[in-house]
């Protein structure tokens, strides 16, 4: 598993310790984990949720009437190491 996909189902599980339903979903560049919060989630379990979350390369709530609160977080792929990233036509 890449090292990617390891921390983000680190995060997950460390988000569903806390008593939160979590998804983690692949995508191309990177990997979202979304986590369900709950209206009558305490400000102890904020603070828990949240330096959880610091640690992803970038988070975000959503929040709206139809769809509850939803917690997100996105851990970057790593790009693969190669002699030229500036693709076919530009070598020298």
């Amino acid at each position: 598993m890449p090292a990617s996909e390891s921390r983000a189902e680190d995060l997950a599980a460390r988000l569903s310790a806390l008593g939160l339903a979590t998804r983690v979903k692949p995508h191309t560049t990177y990997t979202s984990i979304e986590a369900e919060v709950p209206e009558a989630l305490l400000a102890e379990s904020w603070r828990e949720v949240l330096e959880v979350v610091a640690e992803a390369d970038r988070f975000g709530l959503l929040a709206s009437s139809s769809t509850g609160r939803i917690l997100w977080a996105a851990v970057n792929k790593a790009v693969p190491a190669t002699g030229d990233v500036r693709g076919p036509g530009r070598q020298r």
